[in-house]
């Protein structure tokens, strides 16, 4: 231990402890190129590289495959395909076993890995996969999902149907009804660290992978699958990931099961690193889709009935796509209360790449169709859309059931609401914008405030649960590991502080290492942000059984009663001495006390009943609101956010500094999602936006020129989550509507706001400038 590591013993309170503000733990790694990802770490000899043959048609049965050539290339060792596959050929999540390892015998959309090249080095990998002979009957592919339905067309998996109320009576006999469709679009993950996974074989059936992922434990499972093994043959590890937002909890399966079978195969360490082309073609997105409504109202604009139906682009197989679109329609309220309701989904196949999990897990997609039915309201009925908003805001002793009849017990958005709206100045900025607005001819502006009301648990209620285990040193000095992962939003620094807290003792004392399924098993993902609920509720737990070891041992040593031992900032009081933390510790071992726990902990209160559309599927809510001001230019569809103001609600946050990092972030990863960001497939099903070069992302010059970013001091969690905190990874996300709306807002004022923009996602300059068009031609005929 070093010098600057010594504890203080004198301490008024721990460094590092919950509710101070921390860095991440690996910020300083992150910036000065220390931080090791896998593609970092040392290679053992022999190491050997794999690229995989992508299928060059969307949906085709595969007449021939010639691989001579590519056998015949410099370097190549070995080339697998699905016979290869000593397991089972398929990694689909769901156990629908509807998605190969490597294609066989068919291909369903372009890009399917069909067979993989290992070889010496990676571009010799690389070189060699283009060498490959495949010939194919093509079959008619079904690219878009306009047109599709539910019940004509193929679903990859059961939708869902959520009912409270007759929608159909209310919307029938309301004074008031409207109609429409919204395209939403997807979005593309890119996290900066791509797909990659390292197997080294061990004796017997071992394997360890080390995968950027963020579920060991599913690919720990998927793996073994493969290769038909036990999950004990198989360790997955991974200390950090460049970035996953979802893109790594199903989709690292295929790169570590293809690395672990050459591995095996060739009892040689495999490496698959994907290039940033054959990542974005070959891997899964946000799902994009097509929002059906109705809606019934009155003359004052209170919603009086909604009929929903969500339409996603799921791809060829159904990874996660009953969850993301059951998440859809879980949000289809946002933080409004429908007096009636029918929400359906339509998870609809596809012959394009399965999309998957990404931040907000179809939640996003809920809430951006429950703000353009208040926004078509309120234009229907000429008044602002914040108006509508607030009137038809759940609850707090009625109106407060969701369409899947859970009560919402928690509900805070009308304070946050009150307060972003007085401290953003919003009602003097509306005057002030539609003046400008009267006074510019090619430039308006716009304005909307929005809110976000988030239902934190997995919907699928056994992954509501989180192992974790502590030991402690003879030093005092204690080594933490749970099975949650580190994708750089600050998880294992907020476990680590939690841990510190229990044991009070400084954060630098708790060593955070890498996640391994061969410490913690049966892990859920590190998604649905829960990783810190979980894991910190599972850490708290290991901690408090070794300190409650500890005062047990101080109480019979001493002679003290319990309520006599006092845990202070590194160290002990037992009666009217003081001990040092590290000193007890070594007492205990002494006395051969045991200084090592697993922890536990499983969410209580949720419970879902899928067929039945009901039950208690959150454990609690997190709530936020957004304001932002756009400018757009009406000859070009250009756009700049001049400002945005966030109130976000984390509870009583762990770590204020990381929390924030996470609103931010949010916020912009989700304003590139409705803006900029645009996924396109040509008629062929080809991705055309695959690289840097034709997906855009937000740059540092694309955020608000002001941006004001504040958590509430005030809230804490009702419910007994970790010290009261709140979730904080994907609630954020969502803020960044109140783009879109402004985008909407500005668009609207061509037209002098007698007209719906019906402004579809994402609202790139085309959009814009169309919008405005079509506007400025329906006021005309007007």
């Amino acid at each position: 231990m070093n010098k600057h590591s010594i504890p203080d013993l004198k301490a008024a309170k721990i460094q590092g402890g919950v509710a101070t503000d921390q860095r991440h733990d690996s910020a300083h790694k992150h910036v000065s190129g220390q931080a090791i990802y896998i593609d970092d770490m040392p290679e053992p000899a022999g190491t050997l590289h794999g690229c995989l043959g992508l299928s060059s048609v969307a949906h085709g049965n595969i007449r021939s495959v010639d691989l001579s050539e590519v056998r015949k290339a410099a370097g190549v060792v070995a080339v697998l395909t699905a016979e290869d596959v000593p397991g089972e050929n398929d990694i689909s999540p769901t156990g629908r076993h509807d998605e190969p390892v490597l294609a066989e015998g068919k291909v369903e959309f372009h890009g399917q890995p069909i067979f993989a090249v290992i070889a010496e080095t990676r571009e010799q990998a690389r070189r060699a996969c283009r060498l490959a002979k495949i010939d194919y009957e093509e079959l008619p592919a079904i690219i878009d999902i306009g047109g599709l339905d539910s019940v004509n067309d193929k679903l990859v998996t059961p939708p869902l149907t959520l009912k409270r109320g007759d929608a159909a009576a209310a919307i029938s006999n309301a004074p008031r009804k409207l109609s429409g469709q919204m395209r939403i679009g997807g979005q593309d993950h890119f996290y900066l660290e791509g797909h990659i996974a390292m197997a080294v074989p061990g004796e017997d059936q071992d394997v360890t992978v080390y995968s950027s992922t963020q579920h060991p434990s599913e690919v720990q499972h998927m793996v073994s699958h493969a290769l038909g093994v036990p999950s004990h043959a198989v360790t997955v590890e991974i200390r950090r990931m460049g970035g996953g937002f979802g893109g790594k909890e199903t989709q690292s399966n295929q790169f570590a099961a293809i690395a672990a079978i050459a591995a095996k195969k060739l009892g040689r360490a495999v490496k698959i690193r994907p290039d940033r082309d054959d990542d974005m073609t070959a891997t899964g997105k946000r799902h994009d889709f097509l929002v059906d409504y109705e809606v019934g109202f009155d003359d004052e604009g209170n919603i009086l009935g909604v009929d929903y139906t969500y339409a996603a682009r799921c791809g060829f197989s159904s990874d996660l796509s009953g969850p993301v679109t059951d998440r859809a329609l879980f949000h289809c309220d946002n933080a409004y209360f429908w007096p009636s309701v029918l929400a359906k989904s339509a998870p609809l196949y596809t012959n394009t790449v399965s999309n998957t999990a990404f931040r907000g897990f179809g939640g996003p997609q809920g809430v951006v169709g429950a703000e353009r039915v208040i926004e078509e309201v309120a234009f229907a009925v000429g008044k602002d859309p914040l108006e509508i908003r607030k009137q038809n805001f759940y609850g707090t002793s009625d109106r407060n059931v969701t369409p899947y009849h859970q009560t919402v017990e928690d509900n805070i958005i009308h304070r946050i609401i009150s307060e972003l709206e007085a401290s953003s100045d919003y009602e003097r900025r509306r005057r002030e914008i539609a003046a400008f607005n009267q006074n510019s001819r090619i430039i308006k502006r716009g304005l909307a405030l929005t809110p976000v009301k988030f239902g934190i648990s997995f919907t699928a209620t056994h992954y509501n649960q989180a192992g974790a285990l502590v030991h402690v040193y003879t030093d005092g000095s204690v080594h933490l590991n749970h099975g949650g992962t580190e994708m750089g939003q600050g998880l294992y620094v907020k476990v680590a502080q939690v841990v510190a807290e229990e044991f009070q003792i400084d954060l630098d004392q708790v060593k955070i290492t890498a996640t391994t399924t061969g410490k913690v098993p049966n892990t859920s993902a590190t998604a649905a942000s829960s990783g810190t609920d979980l894991n910190g509720m599972a850490a708290q737990n290991a901690a408090r059984i070794i300190r409650n070891r500890l005062s047990d041992f101080a109480s019979e040593k001493y002679g003290i009663p319990h309520d006599q031992i006092l845990f202070l900032p590194n160290r002990v009081r037992i009666g009217n001495q003081e001990v040092a933390f590290g000193d007890l510790v070594k007492q205990a071992y002494m006395a051969r006390i045991q200084l090592s726990a697993a922890g536990f902990y499983k969410t209580p209160k949720i419970h879902w009943n899928r067929d039945k559309g009901e039950g208690h599927p959150f454990y609690y809510f997190a709530y936020g609101a957004s304001c932002s001001e756009v400018s757009i230019d009406t000859l070009t569809g250009e756009y700049m956010v001049e400002r945005t103001d966030i109130l976000h609600d984390a509870g009583r946050s762990l770590n204020r500094a990381i929390d924030l990092g996470q609103v931010e972030g949010g916020f912009i990863q989700g304003m590139g999602w409705l803006t900029t960001e645009e996924l396109w497939w040509d008629a062929k099903g080809r991705l055309r936006t695959h690289a840097p070069s034709t997906y855009k992302i937000p740059l540092a010059s694309d955020r608000p020129k002001i941006f004001n970013v504040k958590l509430a001091e005030w809230p804490e969690n009702n419910e007994p989550s970790i010290h009261r905190s709140k979730a904080v990874g994907e609630p954020p996300f969502m803020l960044a509507i109140s783009v879109l709306h402004a985008l909407s807002d500005a668009v609207a004022s061509v037209a002098d706001h007698k007209i719906c923009p019906r402004l579809d996602a994402p609202a790139t300059p085309e959009r814009v400038l169309m919008a405005v068009e079509r506007l400025k031609a329906e006021s005309l005929r007007k």
